[in-house]
């Protein structure tokens, strides 16, 4: 299995505190069968994204791992003013493997409109944003068209492996489960912190979609598409997602349980 966004590098952001405990997490993803890290920093007003510390943290990593898991960094990036216009910059400085792909994080608290033209952007320029666990998020998962415009514009979904086990609540479980359903989600990763309070989660993930949704959809979600992703590749045909196409706009947002019935 790959990961594409994990909290690995040590006394960058809120993940593990010192390089022990960065060790302890990859050597959790070892044994649990995962064989490709992207280490995701933070990129936000809280955590200064120092792209020379985070490359040197790595470095120490692979030499502490040797061969055992593959390496490489990207960015868990906060969609604000500022950021973009470094990203406008240097856009290898934050995507996955200094590739096409970037991780695009959203504010509980409010997502501007015009943060639509700002993906739209990225297409253009051939970086592909991937919306990162937006069940988690009260705005989007109460906000469906927000997410289907985005699948409609080119963007992907990724979803939290603890998610499906109910870690982040029902409500959060409830929606990831939807939004598989709908075929709205192209990969899953565990957003690893630290071995206590967000652990690795991959081969949990892949157990449960194997048995909601089959073999090949564990397997696309949680092998194939990371694995394309972690090397840049373009991803293959995908299932058709469900509802997305625009709706007329509704008076009430209701339960997350309403939001995504079937």
């Amino acid at each position: 299995m790959v990961e594409i966004h994990y909290h690995l590098l040590h006394g960058v952001d809120d993940g593990p505190k010192d390089i022990e405990a960065s060790l302890l997490l990859a050597e959790a993803s070892i044994a649990e069968g995962v064989t490709h890290i992207v280490s995701t920093p933070h990129a936000n007003s809280q955590y200064n994204f120092n792209a020379e510390v985070n490359n040197e943290r790595l470095v120490e990593l692979r030499q502490h791992l040797s061969d055992r898991i593959t390496l490489a960094l990207g960015c868990d990036f906060h969609l604000s003013e500022e950021n973009l216009i470094e990203f406008d910059k240097n856009p290898s400085k934050f995507t996955i493997n200094k590739g096409r792909y970037l991780l695009v994080e959203f504010s509980d608290f409010g997502i501007p409109r015009s943060i639509t033209g700002a993906l739209s952007k990225m297409i253009g320029n051939g970086v592909v944003p991937i919306i990162t666990h937006p069940e988690r998020n009260i705005l989007l998962a109460t906000e469906p068209d927000r997410l289907a415009e985005w699948l409609r514009i080119g963007c992907l979904i990724q979803i939290t492996a603890g998610s499906l086990s109910g870690r982040f609540g029902p409500e959060a479980m409830s929606v990831s489960q939807q939004l598989l359903k709908k075929n709205w989600v192209h990969l899953v990763a565990s957003d690893a912190h630290s071995i206590k309070s967000r652990p690795p989660a991959m081969s949990t993930a892949h157990a449960a979609i194997k048995k909601r949704c089959g073999q090949e959809t564990a397997d696309r979600l949680c092998i194939d598409n990371p694995f394309r992703i972690f090397n840049g590749s373009a991803l293959p045909e995908q299932p058709e997602a469900a509802d997305i196409r625009p709706k007329r706009a509704s008076s009430s947002r209701g339960l997350f349980s309403r939001i995504f019935q079937s």
